[in-house]
């Protein structure tokens, strides 16, 4: 029997699938006492600093986590839980940690794009029952703005590289604490955790096939998700957002089978875009959720979810808030949610008051989940202009002039599943919702959707110049060389497809293979 410390923030889901996928059952933590009894604990955390340890200590959870830890018992921390074995953050100055370890956990102070994002390796330095099967290439999902800083360089387990060389496990005694998710790390970390629960054996040295660690550039499945006439759920796919042919809702497939086919053939991640037009309250649609609920039993890399993260009043009244909303998707099995529309809202109403509120649903969810888990979706199209002073939006001189021999455009966000237009531009919006907390940009291109002549290379550079966060290339990639280009002309660090992985037109083995030769990929 497995014990897991669930506080209420993130996607403990996962975890748990995780553990009942390796043929153990979870013991889930309601008082204090059930961490006193248990026999091997994990702790995964996700979110703020702060509010982790306020709640921990709301529950009565700090002191029996203490002398848990103090009696050297096996104990897994996951991404915050490890941070919560330090003494503090900078994340929440004057929020102790349990002080198990000492020293303090910090902001990536680098030139890389921040939230550290994505798939990258591991250097041990001690010995590990962690490392038992493997081979030292093996790269982990990380997800995280702040890295810890012990004292002591002999509980350092593992380091990584990210614009600095940090440290990424640290192992005293049976206390163990992981800064990558291995829930989330497929095989591989399926393998460790499987160390962890089973492994009884002398702790294993890992054998070190590499210097310095790289992240991998990732390639993402999505899925648009809707209900057809028939009201069944299917995966479609739009042409420049018009997903009906010959009247009918194209049909691509099922959600759940789609997806593990897709993890079976390496996508790094894979988000669900639910298109389905809210005119109810989002969370009536019980079949999203089980969606979510039935993939993250079998898939074990990131999920991200759009599609009505915004505050909502239901038919009887009662009124709920995006963070709300936002939480039964994180618990039904996602890492991340999406914003559209409503972050195109937040944004006008931001540069209108040149005040944030904190009330908004970028500003609430990235204070309880941390940035990491709010992804903004924006979906542009070109508008040619012939001098940038045309218009008061961010404009730039593009190599395809329009139709009248225009030398210059700006991208107008649009709101509605591109219906309509919205008078602010996709560079504008990227960085005010990254100063409002957003932790990612998914970067679509109307004019490039289901036009398979590769990613708005223009755009795309654009926006990554110009936000510090970790941007999603989006629309229009038809061949394997179309990833390779949006790769190395814009270094954005991952890049999505929808219709060409649907089809096997473009399998995602291929494009891997295609990447393998010059771009660093999880293989």
């Amino acid at each position: 029997m497995i014990t897991l410390l669930d506080y209420g923030a993130g996607n403990v889901r996962s975890v748990v699938n995780s553990i009942g996928k390796l043929g153990h059952q979870v013991k889930m933590v309601s008082t204090p006492k059930d961490i006193l009894d248990a026999e091997r604990l994990i702790f995964p955390g996700v979110g703020s600093f702060g509010s982790m340890m306020r709640i921990l200590e709301q529950r009565g959870y700090v002191a029996p986590l203490k002398e848990y830890l103090a009696q050297n018992r096996p104990f897994l921390g996951i991404c915050l839980g490890m941070q919560a074995l330090l003494e503090g953050s900078e994340e929440s100055p004057g929020v102790p940690g349990l002080g198990y370890i000492k020293g303090n956990v910090k902001r990536f102070q680098v030139e890389l794009a921040v939230p550290h994002i994505g798939w990258n390796g591991i250097l041990p330095r001690q010995e590990s029952i962690l490392f038992k099967g493997l081979e030292g290439s093996e790269k982990f999902y990380f997800v995280h703005s702040f890295y810890i800083d012990p004292e002591d360089e002999t509980v350092v387990l593992t380091r990584t590289d990210y614009g600095q060389n940090f440290v990424s496990a640290v192992q005293k005694g049976n206390v163990i604490g992981t800064q990558f998710h291995p829930e989330k790390s497929g095989d591989t970390g399926l393998a460790v955790l499987k160390n962890f629960i089973e492994n009884r054996e002398k702790a294993m040295p890992a054998t070190v096939v590499q210097r310095e660690t790289r992240l991998a550039k990732r390639i993402i499945a999505c899925l648009d998700v809707r209900s057809n006439d028939d009201g069944d759920l299917v995966v479609t796919k739009g042409d420049q957002y018009d997903v009906r042919e010959e009247g009918e809702v194209r049909n691509l497939g099922a959600p759940v089978e789609l997806a593990q086919r897709y993890y079976n053939e390496g996508a790094d991640e894979i988000t669900f875009l639910n298109i389905t037009g809210f005119r109810d309250f989002p969370l009536k649609d019980m079949p999203m959720l089980e969606v979510l609920k039935r993939t993250s039993e079998n898939v074990f890399v990131p999920l991200t979810i759009g599609g009505g993260i915004r505050d909502y009043t239901d038919e009887t009244g009662r009124k709920w808030s995006a963070l709300e909303v936002a939480s039964e998707y994180f618990r039904s099995g996602a890492d991340k949610v999406s914003i559209g529309s409503d972050a195109v809202y937040v944004a006008l109403a931001y540069l209108k008051s040149g005040q944030k509120t904190g009330a908004s649903p970028i500003e609430t969810i990235s204070e309880v989940y941390g940035s990491q888990a709010v992804v903004i979706s924006v979906d542009p199209r070109r508008v040619y202009v012939s001098s940038p002073k045309d218009v008061p939006h961010q404009v730039i001189e593009t190599a395809f002039p329009g139709p009248n021999g225009e030398k210059y455009c700006w991208y107008e966000c649009t709101v509605k599943g591109g219906r309509e237009g919205a008078p602010i531009d996709a560079i504008t919006l990227s960085q005010v919702t990254e100063k409002l907390g957003a932790g990612e940009i998914l970067l679509n291109c109307i004019d490039k959707d289901g036009t398979n002549s590769g990613f708005d290379i223009e755009l795309i550079s654009a926006v990554k110049k110009a936000v510090t966060i970790p941007v999603i290339a989006s629309s229009g990639a038809g061949e394997v060389a179309h990833f390779t280009e949006v790769f190395e002309k814009t270094n954005v660090e991952s890049a999505l497809a929808a219709g060409i992985f649907h089809r096997r037109e473009v399998p995602i083995e291929a494009v891997k293979e295609h990447l393998g030769t010059s771009v660093e990929i999880r293989k």
